[in-house]
């Protein structure tokens, strides 16, 4: 016996199952994070003798959660089987809740997007909302071809905060009657699928970590600007949430206005780049991509108001930056995709503003953001569930 094969000493016949599928999630997770092994190699990888690891490859595989995905063939000796998770075992729902968009992806445990669909949130109430998520997500797994029933588990973002207790969502102020009481326990039914709520800042920030710029940060800030403002913290690969899972809601931090105080999310957001632009002289129907696009052929007016705007979000930063000292602070959202204009003028008041300077980036996974982190917290869940639903019967 191995020296490293410590869960095999001294089996009794009432632990032996948990032992065997402590080895088989310990092969599988060392799969998942360093990619198609033989035998030999996770024997190596792992301490645990060849014979234990065949046994658990074995018991893997039959409970359909690893597969052969090739071989190879070293310089000396025989010619060794490569295995690999099966993404196929399972599925998880990703649901992006936005007050112009909702988007809805099904992706499988690899975290592959294998059907989505982006539509227009045209809901005229909260109740119209819900039916919205309802049929988009059935619709998206019905195109998938994926079974209803291999859908494991699901993840909603959403503008606010979600009360567990009282099982609403608090503080969603673009999304009128969505904190009504009851919507999420009805469309958890209406799927028939488990179903988390998280804040959308919070899971973009986790999108951002898992799949963009936000990788190997040990402390990093994504703030969301678009319709609102908000503020998604990853320390070392977990979400900072508070106390009450409020943190990170910086739009309610006060601005002085000109007129009367504001929020912070009244001076930061898309809305406030439209209404700077009119102050300013811009006329016609306008939006935040319009202000932008004006901004990059010169209008002086557009240019003045992305000013301002980079102004404004220098101070968010500068507040970021002194309450977290994080190593990154990200800029996403739908003014986020105008960061080409916006870093230096954020960069340039920044100076001005504090000697505390954290590195900025443009968001890599733009409106995908909270899609993406939607994905990968349901993937945490779905992959433990998959794993003991297919080892109970296997």
């Amino acid at each position: 016996m191995a020296a490293g094969d410590v869960v095999e000493q001294q089996e009794q016949p009432w632990n032996r199952q948990r032992l065997r599928s402590t080895n088989e999630r310990l092969l599988l997770e060392r799969l998942r994070a360093d990619g198609p092994a033989s035998r030999a190699q996770l024997a190596r990888g792992t301490g645990l003798s060849k014979p234990t690891v065949s046994s658990a490859l074995a018991a893997l595989e039959s409970a359909g959660l690893v597969r052969e995905v090739g071989t190879h063939v070293p310089e000396r000796g025989r010619t060794a089987v490569l295995y690999a998770p099966d993404p196929a075992a399972g599925h998880v729902l990703g649901v992006d809740v936005g007050r112009s968009w909702l988007r809805v992806a099904v992706a499988d445990l690899d975290g592959t997007v294998v059907a989505r669909s982006d539509v227009r949130n045209q809901a005229r109430s909260s109740a119209a909302m819900a039916d919205l998520v309802v049929s988009t997500a059935r619709r998206v797994v019905a195109d998938s071809g994926v079974a209803p029933e291999e859908v494991v588990h699901a993840v909603v973002g959403t503008p606010g905060v979600y009360d567990e207790e009282h099982r609403r969502v608090r503080y969603a102020m673009h999304l009128p009657g969505w904190g009504r009481a009851g919507l999420f326990d009805r469309m958890r039914e209406e799927l028939g699928v488990p179903l988390e709520v998280h804040n959308d800042a919070n899971l973009a920030a986790l999108g951002e970590y898992t799949y963009g710029v936000g990788a190997g940060s040990r402390l990093f800030a994504y703030i969301l600007i678009g319709t609102g403002l908000g503020m998604g913290v990853v320390s070392d690969g977990r979400l900072f949430t508070g106390a009450h899972g409020l943190a990170g809601e910086i739009g309610f931090l006060p601005w002085p206005g000109q007129q009367k105080p504001e929020r912070l999310e009244d001076a930061v957001s898309g809305v406030a780049v439209v209404e700077a632009a009119r102050r300013f002289g811009m006329r016609g129907q306008l939006t935040a991509k319009a202000v932008f696009d004006a901004a990059r052929q010169g209008d002086d007016a557009a240019v003045r108001a992305v000013r301002l705007e980079g102004e404004r979000i220098a101070h968010t930063v500068a507040v970021a930056a002194a309450v977290l000292d994080p190593d990154l602070v990200v800029l996403g959202g739908g003014v986020g995709h105008s960061v080409d204009l916006l870093l230096k003028p954020v960069r340039d008041n920044l100076r001005a503003l504090t000697p505390l300077r954290p590195k900025l980036a443009p968001s890599r996974l733009g409106e995908d953001a909270v899609l993406l982190g939607a994905v990968a917290t349901a993937l945490g869940t779905a992959r433990e569930v998959v794993f003991e639903r297919r080892s109970a019967v296997s």
